[in-house]
């Protein structure tokens, strides 16, 4: 299992990612489930996956061999973030489909989904979800956020903080937060933790760093969320029969 979230506000775009892949508990290893595809004042997407490994790789090698290709196809000549959704859906199925019968056989499902998100010249910043059958939704303003993997537990800080005019730091501590919530319940996802931010208009990875379990800043939000929770916890009114007790 794994947690991703990509945020959009009227700024840019927020992408977090945890790194911890696993086939039960002493099966555990750590990959980056995040994709940059780059050309700095073109165009710019960040893909986020969870599901199959296998399939998530072959997607992601697919993906980078057409952008690698002069010719221009793929991600390379997609004029939005919307084509570039429907062709990494388009791909996705197409390898599941390859491999199902055998990993069916075998009780494995090759199922894989993602997050897309980015930016074309001219055409806007935008995250989409891309479902295992290859059709996909997008961020509205009511709901400006989408989570793949293990969502339920890092969904409440989301609803509560994320807004249009949330800034993009805001917006990437609280999918901090978020996947630290996560970590917290759910033994399969764990650090490194990946953000990437993305400035509307930059049409580039504007700020990206990967986050340690030890790392200063990570533990920093940790005890900041903890001991902020404790507080307001603490000051939430009293009962009625507690405001006579002595």
């Amino acid at each position: 299992m794994t947690y991703c979230v990509g945020v959009k506000v009227n700024a840019g775009l927020v992408f977090a990612s945890d790194s911890r892949t696993n086939a039960g508990v002493d099966q555990v290893s750590t990959y980056s489930k995040m994709h940059v595809f780059e050309r700095p004042g073109e165009r710019v997407f960040v893909v986020l996956s969870a599901g199959n490994l296998a399939t998530s790789q072959a997607v992601i090698h697919r993906l980078r061999r057409e952008f690698k290709d002069p010719a221009g196809v793929g991600l390379g000549a997609v004029a939005d973030v919307f084509e570039a959704a429907e062709h990494l859906g388009d791909v996705s199925y197409c390898v599941q489909k390859e491999h199902a019968d055998a990993l069916e056989r075998s009780g494995v499902s090759a199922e894989a989904s993602f997050i897309i998100g980015g930016e074309v010249a001219g055409a806007g910043h935008e995250i989409c979800l891309v479902y295992p059958q290859g059709n996909y939704i997008s961020a509205t303003p009511e709901t400006p956020y989408l989570q793949i993997g293990e969502t339920k537990y890092g969904k409440p800080i989301l609803d509560r903080i994320i807004a249009a005019d949330t800034t993009l730091d805001d917006a990437a501590r609280c999918a901090l937060v978020s996947l630290d919530s996560t970590i917290r319940a759910n033994i399969s996802v764990g650090p490194p933790l990946d953000v990437a931010i993305c400035v509307a208009g930059e049409l580039r990875v504007s700020r990206r760093l990967s986050l340690a379990g030890d790392s200063p800043l990570y533990i920093g939000v940790q005890q900041g969320w903890n001991e902020g929770l404790k507080r307001a916890f603490l000051e939430l009114p009293r009962f009625e029969w507690e405001r006579g007790a002595a």
